[in-house]
């Protein structure tokens, strides 16, 4: 259960750095709104790699330890700058923790289908 918490807290912070991404374009405030939620996209990234760790299972904590690298490398392409790079990855991560969390997540749907 603290596995899908963490992960689903991952995506939803790395959607609302999207949204900020976006304030960041089109308003003042918007660099310190997307700083603020970098620091929390960060800490949830921690929280899911410590929950993927305690699994104890290889197959949950290697993807755990990709979105550590990549957030890494975001803060390093935002450091330098490299917008046309730092958006797409930004995309990326954003799909991988969907795809994941929604993988954790099953369908109720497909837990009511007598088999």
């Amino acid at each position: 259960m603290f596995l899908r918490v963490a992960l689903t807290l991952q995506t939803l912070a790395l959607l609302v750095q999207a949204v900020t991404a976006g304030l960041l374009l089109s308003s003042p405030g918007g660099r310190a709104a997307h700083a603020a939620t970098a620091i929390a996209v960060v800490v949830t990234v921690l929280v899911h790699l410590v929950a993927a760790v305690m699994t104890r299972r290889r197959a949950v904590i290697m993807p755990a330890v990709t979105m550590l690298v990549m957030t890494v490398v975001q803060i390093a392409l935002a450091a330098a700058h490299l917008k046309a790079l730092h958006v797409p990855v930004g995309v990326l991560m954003f799909g991988v923790s969907l795809m994941r969390v929604s993988a954790l997540w099953p369908s109720r749907r497909a837990a009511a289908v007598p088999a």
